[in-house]
């Protein structure tokens, strides 16, 4: 049997404190994250990358998620469609305003209704290469 002495259990104690300081995550001081749905009416979206720019969709998504737009696919978008200069925002069902909430968070697009309910999803995010997203708040 081994006994732990004050100097073992200062030892221990301060690993816990290390582990749990360190486990608290880096996210900004603007305030607790934003939950989809939780300001105004759930909006769910696909982001699809058409600016030939790798990782424009998942700069994209953080983007909106941090604006509480419930992105649930983000990814390229078919080589048939080609590379966009603009990004176009597809209202697929609901209100034209979800396509604005969503032009809002992006700071850019053109908002286009085509409608599609088969796609389960309110709105569709065609990334062209006028989309720059905020500096300060991302790093590599």
């Amino acid at each position: 049997m081994r006994i732990v002495g004050r100097a073992d259990c200062r030892t221990v104690g301060l690993a816990i404190l290390i582990v749990v300081l360190g486990c608290r995550g880096s996210r900004p001081s603007s305030g607790p994250a934003t939950i989809p749905g939780d300001q105004g009416e759930r909006v769910m979206v696909e982001v699809l990358n058409a600016s030939g720019k790798p990782g424009l969709a998942r700069t994209a998504t953080r983007v909106l998620r941090e604006a509480g737009v419930d992105v649930v696919f983000y990814g390229n978008a078919p080589a048939s469609l080609g590379t966009l200069d603009s990004t176009r925002i597809l209202v697929r069902r609901g209100p034209a305003s979800i396509g604005e909430r969503v032009r809002q968070a992006l700071r850019t697009g053109t908002i286009l209704l085509q409608r599609d309910s088969t796609r389960l999803l309110d709105a569709s995010v065609l990334l062209g290469a006028d989309f720059a997203p905020p500096r300060s708040e991302f790093h590599p």
